[in-house]
């Protein structure tokens, strides 16, 4: 038996199909989400929340089937739904980090999920340098804010400093170049 025998493949399974999500994406999408990921985790400790980057399944219909996805990025505050490698609580924040072959399903079929979930934010952000950010207000989500990194400083949009916080840890404060570090 190979070696590639043994390693998890990994994959997505919304509404009954199973979504192959290698190969990895870009290597961007993944400083991106280390960026934001380091920021939150130091926001969060001393906490009982915890932040997750791309290594813990959601399922997000536990009491109805076995779908679930695996989100960039995602804050956990109820332990008691940790089972192995899974979480089938609410999470508190999610992002995702757009990539040519995830962008339609990233923007339509997992917002709608994350949505009819309750999770409260849901940040999509581009590695071209787009950061979108939405609330949930009355089970929908309405896009809060939508940003596009323009770090030359000679251009009257510069906004690299722009800080933005999450809405259920205002402590946890982050700005465009922190997001984009490394990227350009």
């Amino acid at each position: 038996m190979g070696l590639a025998e043994f390693e998890r493949k990994k994959d997505e399974k919304i509404n009954g199909v199973v979504y192959d999500m290698s190969p990895a994406p870009n290597f961007k999408h993944g400083i991106i989400n280390n960026n934001i990921n380091r920021i939150i985790g130091n926001g969060l400790k001393d906490s009982l929340c915890l932040v997750f980057m791309e290594n813990l399944d959601f399922k997000y219909h536990p009491d109805v089937n076995d779908d679930y996805i695996c989100p960039d990025i995602m804050i956990v505050c109820d332990r008691k739904h940790l089972r192995g490698s899974f979480y089938s609580g609410i999470p508190k924040f999610i992002v995702e980090t757009l990539s040519p072959s995830t962008a339609k399903k990233d923007k339509a079929e997992k917002k709608d999920i994350y949505e009819q979930a309750g999770v409260e934010e849901y940040w999509i952000v581009s590695p071209q340098g787009a950061v979108e950010i939405y609330y949930l207000e009355e089970g929908k989500y309405v896009l809060y804010q939508s940003y596009m990194l323009q770090d030359d400083e000679e251009e009257e949009d510069y906004n690299a400093d722009q800080e933005i916080s999450l809405k259920a840890f205002p402590h946890i404060r982050m700005t465009l170049s922190d997001i984009f570090e490394g990227v350009f």
